[in-house]
């Protein structure tokens, strides 16, 4: 199957529900993913289009999650579309509430790093609208939010 962003459809396992991003024009699950959102308001088809020869979006979301100056966060060097039931992490207010703030269908751009000397990772998630990163143990437990903040 053929994808805005170079994914290769066949390994996913979401194959049979997602419609696929060209089929859908770029609402796979039914709701919008951003990098396609990012192609099509440059009037690209494909994120290969883009002029300098890589995306100039995921390349500036990069530059924004390094420039967070999270000291024991590994510099970000690659991103990945991720569906958002995926990095749609629980997190336990001050109230003890528990919330969820991502769309479980929307297709976010993000990635797993490491926590130096730790057993912990920070997850990294970001949309046109906002970054986010999260710190979790194992398997996304004891998710706690070290940064959310607005892009726009």
């Amino acid at each position: 199957m053929n994808t805005i962003c170079g994914i290769d459809c066949s390994v996913c396992s979401y194959i049979k529900i997602c419609g696929g991003c060209i089929a859908t024009h770029g609402q796979p699950f039914g709701k919008d993913c951003v990098i396609a959102k990012c192609c099509y308001d440059k009037g690209q088809n494909f994120c290969s289009e883009c002029p300098e020869g890589s995306c100039i979006f995921q390349e500036k979301l990069i530059e924004e999650f390094n420039n967070l100056g999270i000291a024991d966060m590994e510099v970000v060097t690659k991103l990945n579309a991720l569906k958002g039931s995926y990095v749609n992490l629980e997190y336990t207010l001050p109230s003890g509430q528990t919330v969820r703030f991502l769309d479980d269908n929307k297709i976010y751009i993000g990635y797993q790093l490491e926590k130096k000397n730790s057993s912990r990772c920070y997850g990294i998630v970001a949309d046109e609208k906002f970054l986010l990163v999260c710190e979790y143990g194992k398997d996304g437990t004891d998710a706690e939010i070290v940064v959310f903040k607005n892009r726009t």
